[in-house]
């Protein structure tokens, strides 16, 4: 090939030129040769997803915005320590009141003053550190699914007043949750003290406009039947305020049942079908549906995009369910 002494210094490949490439000999390979060279020398990162903006008159209940929920995701206080990444959360529990309906209150005993709570994201490895503070007046505690040691299982109470910290590893990636897990069960999550946790892969899942939803219901009478339903804490809030996204723009879905009393449910997308991803602890989708049976916290992740603009219902396919609040609206927009 010649001496090399005369040639460009080599560079890193990311840095190259077309010219460059060239001098070097690629040329020499043949057109397709060089081609397949530089495509893999300049590769382009997948464009970001397209996410419309919050409404500027999104609309607050008690304090509680479930536009914001929707596509809000907790990060926590980053750090590194021993050389791994080390994500801090402050979670309280507290009592208040929300208004359901223009006739129904409900005392809530929550994460953070909202229901559901803060949906908390990680990376598989990260280390997970919550200071979980009660201060519901009752005893509570946070039982996170996932792989982790028996003290930090959660099931000891945690009395009101008091501080605990959970720590442990991220593991398994997946879409997860956490709850309160002193008994009667049913009524600290039937009250409100439950919420999602998503450990992404090492590898990121393509760019997509992604949307918490996450069912519950209310026994508002005490008599351990529920009454009204809701995705992300306010009755038919989505049907008044339907959420937005882009036609043709890939959507993921992170779907979880908090709904007690119930069996299970189902959840169904009008005018279009989506992929699923069972407990999001896979990258390659198990079927293509648009219902899914779900027992009480069952999550999946699901998939799926609009190519016609309108506006499109979702809901569990229990009518009785979907009718006394679970029920809401995509917006497709151009």
């Amino acid at each position: 090939m010649g001496d090399l002494s005369d040639r460009p210094a080599m560079k890193q490949a990311g840095h190259w030129s077309r010219r460059q490439l060239l001098q070097l000999g690629i040329a020499g390979t043949g057109v397709a040769g060089g081609a397949i060279a530089l495509q893999n020398l300049t590769q382009k990162r997948p464009a970001a997803a397209r996410i419309p903006p919050m409404p500027a008159d999104a609309v607050a209940v008690s304090n509680i915005n479930p536009m914001q929920i929707a596509r809000d995701f907790d990060y926590g206080t980053v750090t590194r320590e021993n050389g791994r990444t080390v994500r801090e959360f402050r979670m309280e529990a507290n009592t208040s009141i929300v208004q359901l309906n223009s006739a129904v209150t409900f005392n809530t005993w929550n994460v953070n003053n909202r229901v559901p709570g803060p949906t908390l994201r990680a990376t598989e490895g990260d280390r997970i550190r919550v200071i979980f503070y009660n201060k519901a007046g009752h005893s509570h505690s946070l039982h996170f699914h996932g792989v982790h040691p028996t003290e930090m299982d959660g099931v000891k109470p945690i009395r009101n007043g008091a501080v605990f910290i959970y720590e442990f590893d991220a593991l398994p990636y997946g879409l997860h949750l956490y709850h309160c897990h002193v008994a009667p069960v049913t009524r600290h999550i039937g009250k409100g003290l439950y919420g999602m946790f998503i450990i992404d892969p090492p590898k990121a899942r393509p760019p997509a406009d992604e949307i918490v939803l996450i069912m519950g219901g209310y026994d508002v009478n005490d008599d351990e039947k529920n009454e009204l339903y809701a995705f992300n804490g306010i009755p038919n809030y989505y049907m008044k305020n339907p959420i937005s996204i882009y036609k043709n723009q890939l959507v993921r879905l992170y779907v979880l049942n908090m709904i007690e009393y119930e069996a299970a449910v189902t959840f169904h997308l009008h005018a279009n079908f989506f992929d699923v991803y069972r407990t999001g602890m896979t990258l390659t989708p198990s079927e293509r549906t648009d219902v899914i049976t779900m027992g009480v916290a069952e999550r999946h992740i699901l998939e799926f995009s609009y190519g016609y603009s309108g506006k499109y219902m979702f809901h569990p396919h229990q009518d009785t369910i979907a009718e006394a609040g679970c029920m809401g609206l995509f917006e497709v927009i151009a």
